[in-house]
Parts: C-alpha cells; sequence; structure tokens
C-alpha cells in the first residue's frame, strides 16, 4: 500500500521507496523519508497530501505519495 491508499491521522512506519528518479529518492531522504521511518498523513487534498515525518509537517504530490510504500 502507498501512502495515496492511507487514512489520515493513523501513524505508518515506512517500509520501501520506489522510484527510478534518483532526485526524487534524494529529496525524500532529505525530508526524512526512508524505510523504518514512522509517516503519519495529516490530510488529503487535491492533487497531493500533507504528511508528518519527525517534527516536520510536508505538502507531497500524488507522484511522491504513491513512491512512499507503507
Amino acid at each position: 500500500m502507498d501512502l495515496t491508499q492511507a487514512q489520515e491521522g493513523k501513524e505508518y512506519i515506512i517500509r520501501d521507496i520506489v522510484t527510478d528518479d534518483e532526485e526524487m529518492d534524494a529529496f525524500l531522504f532529505s525530508l526524512g523519508c526512508y524505510s523504518g521511518e514512522p509517516i503519519t498523513v495529516i490530510s488529503h487534498l487535491k492533487g497531493s497530501c500533507v504528511v508528518s515525518i519527525k517534527d516536520g509537517r510536508y505538502n507531497i504530490d500524488k507522484q511522491l505519495a504513491a513512491a512512499i510504500l507503507i
């Protein structure tokens, strides 16, 4: 399951990041988004979703959310 299917307010553990784009992978890693890290979906918006990773909140688009497997 990826982040686009996650329930709002529930904490998940990131299992894997699936992307062929090295820049996207590096960007997600810079946010603290990597395997074993907890992530919470705050809300789903049109074309994006707001997530909480560590102490930060980020608005990521559907393409990034689809690359994060939980």
